[in-house]
């Protein structure tokens, strides 16, 4: 099967000399536009530690991918933090996000034509919408998850998101002053990545990975670590063999190794 299965109805047809004269102007060479076309989504944006890191991973990727006889080009769609959110009327936007999500991924990639998808994700819905657009889509496909945070560290004491709400209760309750509390919040999320522990998006990321959606040990990657930039290029090299082999039946995905899910994944 041909690898530019969908993209060629745009680069290669003789009728569609305004699409191929926008490729060009994108800077497509001849040789780029006979190769398969992979969109790269990605749900970064500065106002989340869990996204705030994507858009750069999302380039990582699109170095890679450029490395093979394959172009990547990404994109961008939406992200609603719900850390931020919850106990706010924001919070009502928290789950439609994820159907926007889905819907903008699924729109653009068919919209393009393109012939396969990575999408790069860290936070509770941008990574069930990603998984949607993925399944919806039935092409070759592999998600990228930017990581866990860092622990935090106040007093010799590690510290995470959930520290922030602890410390309001013992405030509340007199434990702590407002000095502390305000350490605290200060120091519990040092940085990129997404909540540090078995909520929403380290949860979705082990499922994700164990449904084969994703490289192996994808969820357990830290944040900005060696290992994550890595994997973007490991990602990149493995779409052209997800292209021609990862295809079962009518389900486009990474053969997933029979370990993933058993011990030796999480040793």
């Amino acid at each position: 099967m041909a690898l530019n299965k969908y993209s060629k109805l745009v680069t290669q047809d003789s009728t569609q000399p305004a699409a191929q004269a926008m490729l060009h102007a994108i800077g497509l060479t001849d040789d780029d536009v006979k190769k398969p076309l992979v969109g790269i989504a990605s749900t970064g944006y500065e106002g989340n530690p869990c996204n705030m890191h994507l858009n750069d991973l999302s380039q990582d990727i699109k170095v890679g991918i450029n490395s093979q006889s394959i172009v990547g080009l990404v994109f961008n769609t939406i992200g609603v933090s719900d850390g931020i959110s919850m106990g706010t009327p924001g919070m009502r936007f928290s789950l439609p996000s994820r159907d926007i999500i889905a819907d903008s991924i699924e729109t653009v990639v068919q919209a393009m034509s393109y012939d396969g998808l990575v999408t790069v994700v860290g936070c509770d819905k941008n990574m069930p919408g990603a998984l949607m657009a993925m399944l919806r889509l039935n092409r070759p496909s592999i998600l990228v998850y930017g990581g866990t945070i860092a622990a935090g560290c106040h007093n010799d004491k590690e510290l995470d998101v959930v520290s922030a709400f602890e410390a309001w209760g013992e405030k509340v309750a007199g434990k702590i002053d407002e000095k502390e509390y305000k350490n605290v919040i200060k120091n519990a999320c040092p940085g990129a990545g997404a909540c540090g522990g078995m909520y929403t998006a380290n949860t979705m990321a082990s499922a994700i990975e164990a449904c084969g959606m994703a490289l192996p040990y994808n969820a357990s990657n830290p944040a900005g670590s060696k290992d994550t930039k890595e994997e973007c290029l490991n990602a990149a090299a493995q779409m052209e063999e997800v292209g021609t082999v990862g295809i079962t039946g009518n389900f486009a995905c990474i053969p997933a190794p029979n370990y993933i899910a058993e011990g030796e994944a999480f040793e």
